[in-house]
């Protein structure tokens, strides 16, 4: 991928920090990069394995995931996903990335969603894909969203579409893997608990509970920078900019 591909899932200011080699992650998928002034850093940590081959106690890896499923309708807006009061939360403490987590998708109207994508008193969802309709993450631009998702346990969120400052920035923080459905109708046939496999070598969401199969579009170059953790270490990873050893 060129510098140039890499840049384009974040914006002029992220990008301005993104490359320079001063600003090297403490750690292996963490990244210290405010976006702008009073902003928070983003940690990127997986709270759990969630991979199929993880499950199984093979060697770990992204290709595929499963899990139980969350779904939501459509536009599904930031401030469902983590509300503004829970944004003084510093993703890169990792008690406050935690309790982050435990805040995803508190927004959401109970009336419409009675089960909650994170349990009361727990930090973590049993949820590992997210399925939702058009204009996924709209709203306010806030990091926080894809972090709180991630945080929470989640790998994956596969809509129908998405807003576009979402979508980078959940590639930018690489916390969840934001997958687009080729065609419609999963977020309106698949329930909340079902079983479902997302392989992203074959591009399908594979409804176990249902036996339905839905096509999803390739993830592309923002494939690799999910994996490595993000645009700061996907950069680092290939040479863009200094690792913190060199």
């Amino acid at each position: 991928m060129t510098a140039a591909a890499l840049l384009s899932f974040t914006d002029a200011a992220t990008a301005t920090v993104a490359l320079a080699p001063s600003r090297a992650p403490t750690r292996a998928r963490t990244q210290a990069a405010p976006r702008f002034t009073g902003a928070v850093s983003l940690r990127c940590r997986r709270t759990r394995p969630l991979t199929a081959a993880a499950a199984t106690g093979d060697s770990p890896s992204s290709a595929a995931f499963h899990g139980e499923c969350f779904v939501v309708g459509d536009n599904i807006d930031t401030d469902q996903i983590i509300p503004a009061e829970h944004l003084t939360l510093v993703p890169s403490k990792p008690d406050e990335y935690r309790k982050l987590g435990s805040f995803a998708f508190v927004g959401l109207p109970t009336a419409a969603y009675p089960i909650p994508f994170v349990a009361p008193g727990e930090e973590s969802s049993r949820y590992a894909v997210i399925i939702g309709g058009a204009n996924f993450g709209c709203g306010s631009s806030r990091e926080h969203a894809p972090v709180a998702l991630g945080a929470a346990g989640a790998r994956a969120v596969v809509a129908e579409g998405y807003a576009r400052i979402f979508f980078r920035n959940s590639v930018a923080t690489g916390e969840v893997y934001p997958l687009e459905l080729a065609d419609s109708g999963a977020s309106k046939e698949c329930k909340t608990g079902d079983v479902v496999t997302v392989d992203l070598d074959s591009s399908v969401l594979i409804n176990h509970t249902s036996g339905k199969q839905y096509k999803l579009k390739p993830i592309g170059d923002a494939g690799p920078v999910i994996e490595a953790g993000g645009i700061f270490a996907y950069a680092r990873k290939t040479g863009m900019i200094a690792s913190k050893s060199a």
